[in-house]
């Protein structure tokens, strides 16, 4: 039985390509010197801003928020990590989310289930709540943990413990759901289910080491805790 469902955000909840394309191009130009420059930035990020695609190891898919801004520093002479962080906190926060699936209806479902919701991501807990509320689904989870909210980051089992263990619930019956690695690594080490989705980069065979089920995106929830109670 699973009593709680603890999400990722990005590639989970929302689907990572367009959401974050679209940002990362729109954020690369607006650092660039010009095309070329903007070229070099999207390379140090393994962005292609051309086609709006990833390579499979872009710190944008599952690092922090302060890693990306390492990546870029040494190409933006003058910017500290720190400062380069900073923004990309803040225009993230106002970056558009196309969400992998209707979330509202999905999350309202699952509570009704008398589930407790989480949510486990590697971006910024400030950029995750104003994610959340854009799409008024803020109330939906019981718990709300960025990669600095004092929990550490994934593929860390922090933030899944202190989801776990704020909530009473056993880490056995909860279920991690995630598109990346960091996120199956997480919840493995926490003692969790782990369920990938693929609304995100990694494809099914990269992530099957890792779960216990593979689903199409989180809108097969559903039916995957109907076959568990069975």
């Amino acid at each position: 039985m699973i009593d709680g469902l603890l999400f990722d955000k990005d590639g989970t909840l929302f689907d990572f390509r367009v959401s974050w394309g679209r940002w990362a191009a729109g954020f690369l130009a607006d650092l660039a010197r010009d095309a070329d420059h903007a070229r070099s930035l999207g390379q140090a990020i393994g962005f292609d801003a051309a086609t709006l695609t990833f390579a499979p190891d872009s710190p944008v898919i599952a690092a922090t928020a302060a890693d990306i801004a390492a990546a870029l520093a040494p190409e933006l002479g003058g910017i500290s990590v720190a400062e380069l962080t900073e923004r990309i906190d803040t225009t993230a926060g106002a970056a558009p989310m196309s969400e992998a699936v209707p979330l509202r209806p999905l999350l309202s479902g699952l509570r009704s289930r008398g589930l407790r919701l989480g949510l486990a991501t590697n971006d910024s807990e400030a950029p995750a709540r104003q994610h959340l509320a854009a799409h008024g689904i803020t109330e939906c989870f019981d718990f709300i943990s960025g990669y600095d909210s004092g929990h550490g980051a994934k593929p860390g089992p922090g933030m899944c413990l202190a989801f776990a263990h704020g909530l009473g619930l056993q880490p056995a019956r909860v279920a991690m759901v995630g598109d990346s690695r960091h996120d199956l690594q997480a919840g493995r080490a926490a003692g969790m289910r782990t369920v990938a989705v693929l609304t995100g980069i990694a494809k099914a065979p990269e992530l099957a080491d890792l779960a216990d089920v593979i689903l199409p995106d989180i809108g097969a929830l559903p039916g995957w805790l109907d076959a568990q109670a069975a």
